[in-house]
């Protein structure tokens, strides 16, 4: 967005979210095909500080400065151009079948709305053949019978975003960051009829990071969170950089008495009453039946500090599915940007993996800056936690090369630094050749069957005391998934600190983030058994028709002289 940000974070905090700053050379490829670049090609140098984007509110918001006339004939030469190559491209091909019903797939039945058991898809990318598992933004936004669209992002391309819907029929809510009220004006006085705004408070440094689509059409209303930005180089129309969407429709309710909540729509509603959306969208979720979403859970983070049961987010979703366990778990994340990352911060992921809410590792942190030279105790996660991060070289082998690796990032001085767990992190290399991601997700699995102990006994163990009445409890589940906006840092997940007022923990946070955790449906300890050992690391076949693994796994171990991509070389 133009315009300056008033709270540009401190350049030594753990603000790996500035993707505006690494997104210019990004945007340069969105009207270019895709091509290989060579391995000894240098990264790109840093913009300068005038560039036009902000370091932490994302790319421009053209709306200040379209041309609407030019916009339009230019679109119009553009989509002439695209159908006419559209012909011969490799990629458009018919999309096969799928092989099997999968429990997260597209509904079949008249009666309901396409994706009335949600789904979760890659993005398209141009140059791939079509298959069941990826998707299309025209095939998200289905603009001939939108009406309403509410939309989230970090990143925007407006003129690409207003080819995608018809402003005829479909109004537009934008939630965006804007840096002053100064802005706030110009880009509401500037915006074509029939688009809104909404700015979330900031409440200090830190980043509108959340990617969310609300799309509402006659008969239901489509809920999807994507991993990608309103650009699009992140919906695969470059060809050289993928993402993950979840989506889920659900129908319109005869009678808006008849709506049962469920903890999917009351943590929905509470995200977007957090935004300062009007009311009357936030009330308009009972419109719908929400009763398919027992076995998600819409997790997200709101900047500043909050006390008691807000401050509870992933490990309470967990549990509130049947999914807390004392036991061991073995993860396996995906994330396009790594912050100042140290063993508390992966210490508290694992836990939160476990169905923990913080305590314990808020407690353990306070325990040894307490007593003077305490130990560490033993890190459970070391051999059951994964970070999936490109290589340099998995990055310039890459079907885009460096260049196409502008919102990828690490900054050398962290990875560099004694206290980063390098040993935790993996090559992440693509299971379509050559495409690299900006996914964030995380991959759950229980180690069920230990030795010595009953299956009977573990399973019991992993029924939380505390579960929501829609949390399906005691029905037996291998494992879940998070699919969302969040990457791996301080500033995405928040820290536990303690209130100087009260002395009780608070969860501090920096960014808007918000994401999906998805239960795997149930399996039986014989086939539970049969899927692998209970070390067996590359067994991900748990998620196999539910949710599509981008990664190769298990991630090669980096080789000695070997480090990840830095955008920058500091």
């Amino acid at each position: 967005m133009t315009g300056a940000h008033t709270d540009i974070p401190d350049p030594e905090s753990d603000m790996d979210d500035d993707e505006a700053l690494r997104y210019a050379i990004a945007l340069s490829l969105q009207d270019q095909e895709p091509q290989d670049q060579p391995a000894e090609q240098k990264p790109p140098r840093k913009p300068s500080s005038n560039h036009s984007e902000s370091t932490s509110g994302g790319a421009t918001l053209g709306l200040l400065t379209l041309d609407r006339k030019k916009m339009e004939e230019e679109r119009l030469q553009r989509l002439a151009k695209r159908r006419r190559r559209a012909s011969s491209d490799d990629d458009v091909v018919e999309v096969p079948p799928p092989k099997r019903k999968a429990p997260l797939e597209s509904s079949k039945s008249p009666s309901l709305p396409p994706f009335a058991n949600g789904t979760v898809k890659k993005t398209w990318a141009r140059g791939y053949p079509r298959t069941p598992d990826d998707i299309k933004i025209e095939e998200i936004l289905q603009k001939e019978s939108l009406m309403l669209a509410v939309l989230s992002s970090y990143q925007w391309d407006d003129e690409w975003i207003m080819s995608k819907v018809d402003l005829r029929k479909t109004k537009l809510l934008l939630l965006a960051f804007a840096a002053d009220e100064a802005q706030k004006t110009a880009m509401r006085s500037n915006a074509p009829p029939g688009i809104k705004f909404c700015f979330p408070a900031m409440n200090g440094p830190g980043s509108m990071h959340s990617k969310l689509q609300l799309l509402k059409y006659p008969d239901y209303l489509r809920v999807v969170v994507p991993t990608g930005n309103l650009v699009p180089y992140d919906w695969g129309e470059t060809g050289v950089m993928e993402n993950m969407a979840f989506l889920i429709d659900l129908p319109r309710l005869a009678n808006s008495a008849d709506h049962q909540p469920t903890t999917f729509s009351t943590e929905l509603g509470r995200f977007l009453e957090a935004t300062g959306v009007d009311k009357n969208m936030t009330n308009s979720l009972a419109n719908y039946d929400f009763s398919r979403t027992k076995h998600i859970r819409f997790v997200y983070t709101i900047p500043g500090g909050h006390l008691d049961e807000s401050r509870k987010r992933v490990g309470a979703s967990v549990a509130s599915l049947g999914l807390a366990t004392s036991d061991p778990v073995q993860v396996d994340l995906v994330c396009a940007s790594l912050g100042s990352i140290n063993c508390d911060l992966v210490g508290a992921m694992y836990n939160a993996c476990r169905g923990d809410d913080g305590m314990t590792e808020y407690n353990s942190r306070l325990s040894r800056a307490t007593k003077a030279k305490a130990p560490r105790t033993a890190e459970p996660f070391k051999d059951h936690f994964r970070i999936y991060f490109p290589t340099d070289e998995t990055v310039a082998q890459s079907r885009g090369g460096r260049m196409a690796a502008g919102t990828i990032c690490v900054q050398a001085k962290w990875w560099r630094a004694p206290t980063f767990p390098t040993e935790l992190v993996r090559d992440c290399v693509n299971t379509r050749d050559g495409l690299l991601m900006h996914s964030k997700m995380i991959f759950v699995r229980k180690i069920r069957f230990r030795e010595g102990r009953s299956a009977a006994k573990a399973e019991a163990e992993t029924e939380p005391t505390n579960a929501g009445a829609d949390s399906n409890p005691g029905k037996s589940s291998p494992g879940w998934a998070y699919i969302g906006s969040a990457n791996l840092s301080e500033s995405a997940w928040g820290r536990l600190v303690k209130d100087r007022a009260t002395g009780k923990p608070k969860m501090s946070c920096r960014n808007w983030e918000c994401g999906v955790v998805i239960r795997v449906p149930g399996a039986s300890e014989a086939q539970a058994q049969a899927g692998g050992s209970r070390d067996d690391v590359s067994n991900m076949g748990i998620f196999e028709g539910t949710i599509p693994v981008p990664m190769r796994f298990p991630g090669r171990r980096y080789r000695e002289t070997e480090e990840p991509w830095f955008y920058a070389q500091t």
